[in-house]
């Protein structure tokens, strides 16, 4: 089999087209290669696939739907499953987000959730509203919408920013809150930096406030304690919209449905995806309070926002996710965290601080990260430890100089124990 005609994404396609990695089936918490080897897998794929691998049930959804109905454009059109989801998810939502709009990955949701916000302030005489505050460190997907937010720069340096944006500074600091569990203690001034860029833009002019509750590419960063209650605070005074990016931390994996309910902060818009359908098929989803749809859909006859997609609420996407939600519920997923397998795990990632130049470990739920000084030369220990630990059988994911933990939400204890053994081994030859 010739390998050329795939171009990879995010992925350095001459080195690992010389020794590929094809994985073959998957179960639970592993997958397995053609070669017969078993990874177990602490990243839930990428962030999404927080029931495991291949759920009977959800692939049963999937093929029952295919069968009856394989398509059906939601432009004029309907199918009973879409707003069967629909009801179900707003139901799980907090406040009065009551509404929602289907897409096929976050970063689609992203930039639904940005056309959205324009059109809001449009519909309210205020089109001059133009200008969005994102963050550093911050990943929001790679259309360009959410590249042009996004606050990584290897995602937009050759690509430019499209559009108005400005950043905040991001919440890490290795000073005051490294080694922290949860939300850090010191960092809530941080959110003054919005004051300033109110101040510097003008609110007049500002349609949105984008954030990551918790910041996942970027390293996992839990915000410090009341920094979005800040950020809530500052976007009331000035009537400017705060968006959540729940594509990664929705779904079960802070210990609530959403971190807006777990931090107890509701935003007017938020962005889910990955765990909707626990990455068995693409869908993604942009939620949004009662007021915001009332001014859209209430300002023009027929059709009132002109945006969305082919495959919008796809029937087959929204078997899957009705699927998803009944495992969801009947396991009490969303709140399994909190059961103590979110401690043992906080436990377990925090008593690997002793390995060598290991500088912080943070975690909230089942996210987290570890991380290491910096090297001088060669590969980060991020991507040393990602190739070294894939030898051993585990899957984790190299971010510079960190490694990424964001395991199924099934995981057991007996994973977590093997994952720090692993983990151990693979740092025994690479630090």
């Amino acid at each position: 089999m010739k390998l050329d005609a795939h171009w990879m994404p995010f992925t350095a396609n001459k080195a690992f087209k010389e020794n590929p990695i094809l994985m073959e089936s998957s179960s639970g918490m592993r997958w397995q290669t053609e070669q017969g080897q078993s990874f177990l897998d602490m990243t839930a794929g990428l962030w999404c696939t927080n029931l495991g691998h291949s759920r009977h049930k959800v692939a049963e959804a999937m093929y029952e739907s295919a069968k009856k109905l394989s398509y059906v454009p939601s432009f004029n059109l309907g199918h009973r499953a879409s707003f069967e989801l629909a009801e179900r998810l707003v139901e799980h939502s907090p406040g009065d987000i009551n509404h929602v709009f289907f897409t096929n990955s976050g970063s689609e949701a992203i930039d639904t959730a940005l056309k959205i916000a324009m059109a809001y302030h449009g519909a309210k005489g205020q089109s001059g509203r133009k200008i969005f505050i994102a963050r550093e460190r911050a990943y929001h997907g790679v259309n360009m919408g959410g590249t042009s937010v996004g606050g990584i720069v290897h995602n937009s340096r050759h690509f430019d920013r499209w559009g108005s944006i400005d950043h905040l500074p991001h919440t890490h600091d290795l000073a005051n809150n490294a080694f922290s569990r949860g939300l850090p203690e010191s960092g809530v001034e941080k959110a003054s930096a919005l004051k300033d860029l109110v101040a510097l833009h003008g609110a007049e002019n500002i349609a949105a406030v984008l954030v990551e509750p918790i910041a996942g590419a970027g390293g996992v960063l839990p915000p410090p304690k009341g920094y979005l209650k800040e950020l809530r605070k500052i976007c009331d005074e000035h009537d400017i919209l705060l968006i959540f990016d729940e594509v990664v931390t929705g779904f079960g994996r802070t210990g609530s449905f959403t971190a807006s309910i777990e931090f107890d902060v509701i935003p007017d818009m938020y962005t889910s995806a990955k765990g909707l359908t626990s990455g068995a098929v693409p869908m993604g989803a942009t939620f949004c309070k009662d007021f915001i749809y009332d001014a859209v859909v209430g300002s023009a006859e027929g059709i009132e926002l002109w945006h969305g997609y082919t495959y919008s609420a796809h029937p087959i996407a929204c078997a899957a996710a009705n699927a998803c939600l009944d495992i969801y519920e009947e396991e009490s997923l969303f709140t399994r965290v909190n059961s103590g397998i979110g401690a043992y795990f906080e436990n377990a990632i925090h008593s690997l601080s002793d390995l060598p130049q290991v500088v912080d470990i943070r975690n909230y739920g089942l996210l987290g990260a570890i991380e290491f000084a910096p090297q001088s030369e060669g590969l980060p220990v991020g991507s040393r430890l990602f190739k070294k630990a894939m030898e051993k059988g585990l899957m984790v994911r190299g971010a510079g100089d960190s490694i990424i933990l964001s395991p199924p939400l099934i995981i057991e204890e007996l994973h977590i124990d093997e994952f720090v053994e692993k983990l151990r081994a693979a740092a025994d030859e690479v630090l």
